[in-house]
């Protein structure tokens, strides 16, 4: 039976989408595979991993239906493997997918379509948001860096979204540093709070487009859904309480440095050579008109930078690891950024210039 004809991008595109979530080794054989249904003269794809499923389809030929599962990589290089214009046919005979492109022919192995686990539909209230795909992706990008990795604390390995009326926030800590960002909605929602998964996160940043384009998000108590372009997005959701992120956010710092984020990006990015590799530190020593950034390792190597800045007042030393500072840098878009700085105990709190929308907070540390 004829699944699939057309050229090679009309069905490797909406192959990717769904790829990105499916692990190479997984305890089920059958979640290496990708579930390809179809319905007349619709061809959908369905990966999952159990904590997420994704959903996309394209056009089919023939009238008739069928199902199976086929190895979601082996069919996604095969088709990256050929040329750009070549045509592609997919038929389903005895169990096997034939693959045809010019004189190539690959026969793939499936399983069946009715061993394929799907992720059940939501119960309970729900509640629908949209903005454009660039906003959403925009603010992912302004604090997804900070999220923990594999930390014991599993609610810390996600991202905090917090609606409340017609504002959006979304949070993330590693419990060393964290990112805060916001965003005005078109509606007004009651206040509800939820966190996804780091490779919901990831994954999304990956396939949102940076454009206008509508983006539909639809919260469960148990999972959300994301609708964007062709792609139908379901993603469990993390169950536990995120800290206070408020309290965090320190008020009233009373030293603020207004930098060039380009400058400060580089000075930072040299003296990080001689860091020591284990705890990458480096001191911030603010004086009058001045901003030194010292770095120093085991083999008693050091490196000075110095930035003149716009600053009169108390002198301060401290330290900060330097990962930290780079990674809100490197992923922000502004020429000035604004530090603001209490004592050398003090975490330090960066914010851009006349807006409220973000905030970045590190904790200091002992050099």
């Amino acid at each position: 039976m004829l699944l699939f004809k057309g050229p090679r991008d009309q069905i490797l595109s909406p192959l990717q989408s769904v790829c990105g979530i499916v692990e190479k080794r997984h305890t089920l054989p059958i979640l290496s595979n990708v579930l390809m249904e179809k319905d007349g003269e619709r061809l959908t794809l369905l990966a999952t991993d159990i904590e997420i499923q994704i959903r996309t389809s394209t056009q089919a030929v023939g009238s008739e239906s069928t199902a199976l599962t086929v190895a979601a990589r082996k069919l996604q290089d095969i088709l990256r493997s050929l040329p750009e214009s070549a045509e592609v046919s997919l038929s389903f005979e005895d169990r096997r997918l034939q693959l045809k492109a010019g004189k190539s022919r690959f026969n793939l192995q499936t399983l069946p379509a009715e061993d394929f686990p799907r992720m059940a539909a939501a119960e309970g209230e729900q509640t629908k948001l949209n903005l454009s795909q660039k906003q959403f992706k925009r603010l992912l990008a302004l604090v997804q860096y900070a999220m923990a990795q594999q930390d014991i604390r599993y609610y810390l390995n996600g991202l905090l979204l917090v609606v409340n009326g017609n504002e959006m926030r979304v949070v993330a800590t590693d419990g060393h540093r964290l990112a805060y960002a916001s965003e005005t909605l078109p509606d007004s929602h009651p206040r509800m709070e939820v966190i996804l998964p780091r490779k919901t996160v990831l994954e999304l940043s990956r396939q949102l487009a940076d454009n206008d384009d509508p983006l539909d998000i639809v919260i469960a108590p148990t999972q959300v859904q994301f609708r964007f372009g062709d792609i139908e997005f379901v993603s469990k959701l993390i169950d536990g309480k995120f800290p206070d992120y408020e309290r965090v956010i320190p008020q009233g710092h009373n030293k603020c440095v207004p930098l060039s984020r380009e400058l400060l990006l580089q000075s930072l990015q040299r003296a990080a050579i001689l860091t020591n590799e284990k705890f990458r530190g480096v001191r911030l020593v603010l004086s009058n008109g001045s901003l030194k950034i010292i770095s120093s390792n085991a083999e008693q190597e050091e490196a000075q930078e110095e930035i003149e800045i716009e600053y009169s007042g108390e002198a301060l030393d401290v330290g900060f690891n330097v990962t930290y500072l780079l990674d809100v840098l490197n992923n922000l878009n502004v020429e000035t950024i604004e530090c603001r700085l209490a004592d050398a105990n003090s975490s330090a709190l960066f914010v851009l210039p006349g807006n409220e929308h973000f905030k970045y907070v590190v904790m200091p540390m002992r050099i």
